[in-house]
Parts: structure tokens; C-alpha cells; sequence
């Protein structure tokens, strides 16, 4: 099949990358549209649109603040639509009223001339320009929240350090996930305000683990988002460190739950050695790290679920589920596809503790390798990584990118139970579990089981349980937890 690839350049154009994705799923879904993408021209970027074969000769010129609009199309009419059309949506006017119609500062200096009694700015621009308008922020005596990545480590250690000396906080880079007083930034879910602050270097761990607590009836004073590297030699746990300190400080917090994958050893002893010194209590949740030596305040989480337990002081969700739909066990793998990366890696963590052979293009601890495993080995893949997310919008933002994928292992009968995450609150899909649900609605009779579990809370615009009805009508085993989805999916297994 012919097709045909446009680019076209906007000059000094910026949008954030959450604004972009939703633009990028909407001219996807134009007729006669292969690909789609609107990207800022970094070089990072640019090679991401190469890989994806969707660079033409134009956007390979574009600079780092120039907007790349790339497609590819079926045919030079469909392409010349879909430009058309993606012209007019970034032409639209915004809908706004009152004063948020009139307050459209175009710089750092600008927005603080109007919101003088700011204390937190969040960044938003492409990797090669995030750290230096961080560090505007902070010299401007605010706390900073970096939703940028392609950062430079070195970059990153030196904000952090310059922070550190400042007295202010940086979330991030990468930080996809924070809540703060009660006000949720970027992929972060409507929860209860309580007295359970959250450190966390993982945007879903951080999302699971708050809505949990908040759908038990608790509550969430801070979750403070760290970014992926802060807690790797490199950076030290210079955000994390820091997080605590302003938890323990806090009067509305009484107990403190950390997430993240296994430290760098050096940085989890320094972490535990501030725990120690602290008169709260702590949940400490190192995905895939066995329970270590811990201070006497904390106790060890194996996993998301379990934080939240144990942060509600021992309270069980959702004790003894059962689905309440007799499906016959199969044989065959475990397929899990998954937008949330720690969501997936829990998933691996509860397969393999039962002794399942796990692999995944983001292995935890003791999984395999995904290019060696065999027939046998049950495969989880993190949908949102790199190589899924090319030129694509994230899962999150777009579910059809596990469309291919979840089609083909419904009609595989060496797959015995396909597990799903569901994700909703700000930033994703307005309907999530309607997708999958028309999707499902095409595949063949007699399809192979899907378990899933949604994360994210009633007050969400979603609502979780009209996500779970849609689901369930749709003939989904939903349970109330990723942790007791994936041992859902091992109880559906033939041994």
C-alpha cells in the first residue's frame, strides 16, 4: 500500500506534550489517516518521528521551539485533509470566560505579576529547555513540578542541588503525578483529603496507591511525586529526602508511604536512615525489592495494595473478592498489556510470586528478558514505554494503541487470561472502559478472558464504577485492585 508522509512547521509554536497527544489521537482517528503526530521540533523528538517513519524533509529542519505537525496518509488527499484539519484544530480559539479569558501570560515574570501569591510552578516544555525555566522558578522562591522528560541527569542533580540550598522542592523530571493540598497536577485522580502523605518516584504507583485509600475511605494530605531517577545513584534521593522532610513537618500528615522501584543501595540506606529519625510511621513499597532491615516506625509493602493497606492502618480492600462469574480454568500464558508501567511491574511481581515465568519490556527483579522468552512464559508489556509510544500518544491518553495487540491475543489460543489497566482521572481518556468495550465487542465468540482493574476514584469524571459497569457488561472479570487483578488472571490458569 502506497502512502504518502507530510510535515508541515510552525514557527515558534508551543504547546505541552499532554496538549499535543490529544491533539495527535484526534487527527489519528481522521479517515484515511495511517499515523499521526504533533510533536516540538527538538532533536530527541526528531528522532522519534524518524523511528516512526513519520519525518519528512521539513520537520527534519525544525528547531527545538518549533511545533512539527507529521502524517502519514493513505492517500495525498487524505494527507492534505488531515493537515487541513490539524491546522484547524490548533487555530481554534479556546473556550474561556471571565477572568481566565483575560490572564494569558507568556512568561514566567508575566504569570507571577498576576498570581502573586503563587508558590509552585509546573514546567511543561521540551526536555532541552525544562531545566533552565525550572531554575527561573526557583530563583523566583517557587516550588517547582518538571512533567518534562529528555532531561540531562546532570541537569536534573544540579537543580535538586540548587533547590536543596534554596529551601524549595523539585518534582521531577518526568513527574507525571502529584497532588498537593488537595489539588491534583497532571495524571492524578480527584481523591478524600486526609492525613496519609505519599513520596513517590512513579506516576501510576502513585495514582494506585492514593485511590485506594481514598475509594476505602481514607484520605490524602500530599502526594509528592519525585521523578524515576531521583532515588538512582546519579541523583542520590535528593527530591525524595527532601519530600519527607516536608511531610514529617507536616501537622495534616500522620503516616507517610514512599513507592518506588528498588533504590540504588547507597540511597535506600540514606532514605531509611531519614525515616529513622522521624516520629511517624512509614510504608515503605521498593517494588521488587525483598523486605530489607527497617527502622522500627516502618513496615514493608510487597506491593501497591499492600501499601494501602497497611496505610490504613491494616484495613483490607476488598477481602475475599470473588468476581462473581464462574469462568473454566485454561491453559496457556498470561498476556498482560498495560499502560502503566508500575502498575505492570506489580503485575509481574504477583505472577511471579506464584511461580509463574514472567517477561517484559520493563523487567523487575527476577523476570526475564522479553526478546528470550519461550512459548511458555507469560509475557506483561509496559504500553507506555518508548517503543510503544513513538510518535504515538500515550496509553493513557489513547487506549487504541493496545487495539493490534489485544485483538491478536484474544485470538491466540495459546493465551489463557488477558490482563488490562484501566486508568482514569485527569489527563486520560474521557471513556476508557467504553473503548475496550467496543473493541471487545468484535472480537470472535468464546474469546479468551480479559481480567482488568481500574484505577482512579467515584469523583473522577470517568467515575470508577461506571467504568466497572461498562466493563463488566462487556463480560470483564473486574477486580477491585491491579494486585488482585493479576491474581485473578493466575487463578484462571490451568496449572
Amino acid at each position: 500500500m502506497s502512502v504518502f508522509i507530510v510535515n508541515e512547521v510552525r514557527k515558534g509554536l508551543y504547546l505541552d506534550s499532554v496538549a499535543l497527544m490529544r491533539l495527535s489521537r484526534e487527527v489519528a482517528g481522521l479517515p484515511g489517516v495511517v499515523e499521526a503526530a504533533l510533536m516540538m521540533g527538538t532533536p530527541a523528538n526528531r528522532r522519534i518521528l524518524a523511528e516512526a517513519g513519520l519525518l519528512a524533509e521539513e520537520g527534519a529542519n525544525a528547531q527545538g521551539n518549533d511545533l512539527v505537525i507529521a502524517l502519514k496518509a493513505e492517500s495525498r488527499e487524505a494527507a492534505q485533509a488531515a493537515l487541513h484539519a490539524a491546522r484547524a484544530r490548533l487555530d481554534r480559539p479556546r473556550a474561556a470566560t471571565g477572568e481566565a479569558a483575560q490572564w494569558k501570560p507568556r512568561s514566567l515574570r508575566a504569570a507571577l505579576r498576576a498570581r502573586p501569591g503563587a508558590t509552585l510552578a509546573l514546567i511543561s516544555v521540551p526536555g532541552d529547555f525544562a531545566a533552565a525555566e525550572a531554575r527561573k522558578a526557583l530563583r523566583r522562591g517557587l516550588h517547582v513540578m518538571i512533567f518534562s522528560d529528555n532531561v540531562p541527569v546532570a541537569q536534573e542533580r544540579a537543580l535538586k542541588e540548587e533547590a536543596r540550598a534554596l529551601g524549595r522542592l523539585v518534582m521531577g523530571p518526568d513527574c507525571g503525578t502529584a497532588i498537593i493540598n488537595g489539588v491534583p497536577l497532571a495524571f492524578a485522580n480527584r481523591v478524600r483529603r486526609g492525613d496519609i502523605g505519599v513520596v513517590g518516584a512513579s506516576g501510576t504507583g502513585i495514582q494506585e496507591v492514593t485511590c485506594l485509600i481514598s475509594e476505602a475511605g481514607g484520605g490524602i494530605s500530599h502526594a509528592i511525586g519525585v521523578g524515576g531517577r531521583d532515588l538512582s545513584e546519579a541523583i542520590g534521593g535528593l527530591s525524595t529526602l527532601m519530600a519527607i522532610d516536608a511531610l514529617d513537618a507536616d501537622p495534616g500528615t500522620r503516616r507517610i508511604v514512599l513507592i518506588s522501584k528498588p533504590p540504588h543501595p547507597d540511597v535506600a540506606r540514606a532514605v531509611l536512615e531519614r525515616v529513622s529519625r522521624s516520629a511517624k510511621p512509614f510504608t515503605i513499597c521498593f517494588l521488587g525489592q525483598k523486605e530489607a532491615d527497617l527502622p522500627p516506625n516502618a513496615r514493608f509493602a510487597p506491593t501497591l495494595k499492600a501499601a494501602a493497606e497497611d496505610a490504613l492502618d491494616g484495613r483490607r480492600i476488598s477481602e475475599g473478592f470473588q468476581p462473581g462469574v464462574s469462568v473454566p480454568r485454561r491453559e496457556g500464558v498470561i498476556v498482560g498489556l498495560f499502560s502503566g508501567g508500575t502498575l505492570c511491574g506489580e503485575a509481574q511481581l504477583v505472577l511471579a510470586s506464584q511461580g509463574r515465568r514472567v517477561a517484559s519490556n520493563a523487567p523487575v527483579p527476577g523476570s526475564e528478558p522479553l526478546a528470550s522468552a519461550g512459548a511458555s512464559v507469560d509475557r506483561i508489556l509496559d504500553l507506555g514505554a518508548d517503543e510503544f509510544t513513538r510518535g504515538r500518544p500515550h496509553p493513557m491518553i489513547d487506549p487504541s494503541v493496545r487495539d493490534d495487540m489485544l485483538l491478536k491475543a484474544l485470538a491466540d489460543p495459546g493465551v489463557a487470561v488477558v490482563l488490562l489497566d484501566v486508568v482514569i482521572g485527569y489527563g486520560a481518556h474521557p471513556d476508557p472502559a467504553g473503548h475496550l468495550a467496543s473493541l471487545l465487542a468484535t472480537a470472535a465468540p468464546g474469546h479468551v478472558p480479559v481480567v482488568a482493574s481500574v484505577t482512579g476514584t467515584e469523583a473522577d469524571r470517568q467515575s470508577r464504577s461506571r467504568q466497572i459497569a461498562t466493563l463488566e457488561r462487556a463480560g470483564v472479570l473486574v477486580a477491585p485492585s491491579n494486585a488482585q487483578a493479576a491474581e485473578l488472571a493466575f487463578a484462571l490458569c490451568r496449572a
